[in-house]
């Protein structure tokens, strides 16, 4: 891998400060090479038992020795490293037994003394992967593995993750196959473990490693998609049926690599490797890495494929973030290890931008029409002007804490408390950026310009190029002179959902009493039912359980709360139909809507006194108005 750009000093202002206080005991990490490569063995071969079983050897010279469990991760930014799943951790040289002892301020870092005449180290442990959602997400079933190497691997303290050189492998199951970025030695097999069932990797160094995680399993089909540097589709599903992919539907993929290219003019990867799970068993995950991103979808990916549309967003997303993100990465997440905390302060860059070019490159490639695309964003954009109070007292820039602060778990009141919306917010604000650059050039430059001469530096490598605030805001000058501070500014630490980028693109957000299609093919699943544009509370689910409630709006007034599940509607039995019915009964009638909730073992009756009937959210052109958002949409 190439250099890390300015690690000296990102070491240096990265172990000074942080929410996270490293632990006396605990070498920070240094610009030095590891002596010796690290040998890692995973036997992930226990399906059955979900059980990862470990074994490193680590060369050592006589002293103190820190080895540390990955806690920071790559795009989780939060201190999410799975330590309460590693169990059984023995360490031994010579035949015997060295005592290891956990750090008391730091969780992660385990400290050993070793002994004169030792050279090197052996370390084993399990890595009891959740064999329930409850546990944690699902990385092991019957049919496929996930293996993310930094759940599997300690490594010694004092050195930077880059300068410490690992040799991998990983045995599975008879009859299974993998896919993943990591490199083969010569005579190996791609996708193919030996006849040992072994599949061995040329020595890396351990960012790389960590950047480079696995799929494997029995159902499984390799696409090779068009670009400059080799691009796979590796698939592997739940059964070998959902792996009948349409050569159309796999055009649409293929489209995608070229018209990201066309979008940044370079490529920050050698080869790149998409690894999609179809499945209801393994938990659902897309996560960025510079050759690979990791991604899920339902089964019915490709033989539904009219059915599952919201689904064809991830790879667009995860696989902007090989440039923006893991090549183009803000200062304060570009860490020296993986012990060492981080700034997430420009995530709204980092993935509010790439939630927009998602979007763009979905619709480019084909993935989404132009119509989908609008309705995907009628929903974004009915979400900030219709469900998000949070903003009279937190902003966008707070968000970006949130990581951190809620690690991703549900929340009582989601609108109200607000939580990682740089996302969604972010990428509304970056709409309203490209409109800005297309009106002040006369529509003769736009993000696309900002994103080629931003992201779009040092073609082939993959190196971390570090910036921060300064650097995005010259750079958006150098597109088009303006106050891009002030203007960026006013919309991440202001308190008004940031939507006038919808308008500046010639389109508006309005309200019909029939969803979209693209809506109806989101209801019920992730999403669930959304009436918070009408009732004020979305319906997480086909058991009627309510999963948020419009803070202070007519519902929560009413003493509708999350969790309630909702038993009976006018006195008849729960559906979103009959919801539905009665939502529309009630536009002509005085009466108010009633409904039978379920607290606990508790039971009561809410009335809300709503007549604007169902509103479902749509774009809707703004006449007279240039139309830059087709304009954005459109494939180059």
């Amino acid at each position: 891998m190439n250099t890390t750009t300015g690690l000296a000093g990102m070491i240096l202002s990265m172990a000074a400060g942080g929410a996270w206080a490293q632990s006396p005991r605990v070498p920070p990490p240094a610009d030095v090479a590891y002596p010796g490569t690290i040998r890692l063995e995973v036997d992930a071969t226990d399906i059955q038992r979900h059980i990862f079983r470990v074994h490193e050897e680590i060369p050592v010279a006589p002293g103190k020795l820190t080895l540390l469990y990955p806690a920071w991760l790559p795009g989780k930014h939060a201190p999410r490293g799975p330590i309460d799943k590693l169990a059984g951790l023995v360490t031994s040289a010579n035949g015997h037994r060295l005592e290891w002892q956990r750090d008391p301020l730091d969780v992660y870092a385990f400290h050993l003394d070793i002994p004169q005449g030792v050279d090197t180290l052996s370390v084993d442990f399990q890595y009891l992967s959740p064999q329930e959602p409850a546990q944690g997400r699902v990385v092991m079933t019957p049919d496929m593995l996930n293996l993310q190497w930094d759940a599997v691997a300690l490594y010694p303290a004092g050195h930077a993750a880059r300068r410490i050189t690992f040799a991998p492998s990983v045995k599975l199951p008879g009859g299974w196959h993998y896919a993943g970025a990591l490199d083969l030695p010569a005579g190996a097999t791609p996708n193919e473990p030996a006849s040992d069932g072994v599949a061995r990797f040329k020595p890396v160094d351990f960012e790389t490693l960590v950047d480079s995680p696995l799929f494997a399993g029995r159902h499984f089909k390799r696409i090779e998609l068009a670009g400059n540097a080799p691009v796979h589709l590796n698939l592997f599903a739940d059964a070998a049926r959902f792996l009948a992919a349409t050569p159309a539907q796999l055009k649409l993929h293929e489209n995608l690599v070229v018209q990201a290219r066309k979008l940044f003019g370079s490529q920050h990867y050698d080869h790149y490797d998409f690894l999609l799970a179809l499945t209801n068993q393994l938990g659902g995950i897309g996560l960025e890495h510079s050759r690979s991103s990791e991604n899920s979808g339902d089964p019915g990916y490709f033989t539904e494929w009219d059915k599952h549309a919201p689904g064809r967003g991830l790879l667009p997303h995860e696989f902007t973030h090989s440039w923006n993100g893991k090549f183009r990465r803000p200062v304060g997440s570009a860490t020296a290890n993986y012990n060492v905390p981080m700034d997430d302060g420009l995530l709204w860059v980092y993935e509010g931008q790439t939630q927009y070019w998602g979007f763009v490159l979905a619709a480019r490639s084909g993935l989404w029409s132009s119509e989908q695309t609008r309705d995907a964003l009628a929903l974004v954009a009915a979400t900030y002007a219709d469900n998000r109070p949070g903003f009279a007292w937190r902003n966008v820039q707070d968000t970006t804490q949130d990581p951190i602060i809620a690690a991703r778990r549900a929340l009582p009141y989601r609108n109200w408390q607000m939580s990682e919306d740089y996302y969604s917010a972010g990428q509304l604000i970056w709409l309203a950026v490209d409109a800005k650059l297309r009106e002040l050039t006369g529509d003769k430059r736009s993000l696309d310009d900002f994103a080629r001469a931003f992201f779009g530096i040092d073609d082939g490598s993959w190196a971390i190029s570090t910036y921060d605030f300064d650097d995005v805001v010259a750079a958006l000058d150098g597109v088009a002179h303006h106050d891009w501070a002030r203007f960026l500014r006013e919309r991440i630490d202001g308190h008004a959902p940031p939507l006038d980028g919808l308008a500046a693109s010639g389109w508006k957000l309005v309200y019909r009493d029939k969803p979209s299609a693209f809506e109806k093919a989101n209801q019920g699943g992730r999403r669930g039912w959304d009436y918070s544009a009408s009732l004020g509370f979305v319906v997480g689910g086909k058991d009627g359980r309510i999963s948020d409630v419009c803070w202070d709006g007519a519902a929560f007034n009413a003493g509708v709360t999350p969790t309630s599940t909702i038993v009976a509607v006018n006195g008849r039995a729960w559906s979103n139909d009959e919801l539905d019915d009665a939502i529309t009964a009630a536009v002509g009638s005085t009466a108010p809507i009633e409904l039978l909730l379920k607290d606990g073992n508790l039971y009561r009756s809410v009335r809300l006194d709503y007549h604007g009937g169902l509103r479902f959210p749509h774009l809707e052109r703004i006449e007279g108005s240039a139309d830059r958002l087709s304009a954005i949409l459109a494939p180059r």
